[in-house]
């Protein structure tokens, strides 16, 4: 059982570290990724093709311990939970519903639930016209 837990986590993160790859324009080849990660990370390089690097990472074979996976998260721009686990329910915002509801008025959350329902490539777009203003 824990087996198979473990290979759908990966499958799992394989598929958020994809789609994070698409929306920061990044190839997911393991052979960029490898090379991509090795120009961030401090610690011991990757190769692109061994068990455990990016080729397994892609594949959905295994996970990257949690320094490599900051490290991703920082390239791709990206939260490091949601990468490793997805994104979790609740609130969107590190508020409770009601210091939530306080700040935010109608438009504002149908802003929200529009931007909420964007694809990942779109919503970034959307982040850096945000920051560019």
């Amino acid at each position: 059982m824990a087996q198979g837990l473990h290979a759908q986590e990966a499958r799992a993160f394989s598929a958020r570290l994809k789609q994070a790859l698409e929306a920061a324009g990044v190839r997911p080849s393991p052979a960029v990724v490898a090379s991509e990660f090795n120009l961030r990370y401090w610690g011991k390089s990757i190769t692109a093709h061994t068990a455990h690097t990016a080729r397994a990472w892609l594949a959905g074979l295994a996970i990257p311990t949690q320094d490599k996976i900051r490290t991703l998260s920082e390239w791709l721009h990206v939260n490091p939970d949601e990468l490793r686990f997805g994104a979790r329910s609740g609130p969107v915002l590190a508020m409770d519903s009601g210091t939530l509801e306080s700040v935010l008025n109608l438009q504002d959350r149908q802003m929200l639930a529009q931007y909420l329902a964007l694809p990942v490539g779109h919503r970034k777009t959307v982040q850096e016209v945000v920051a560019a203003l």
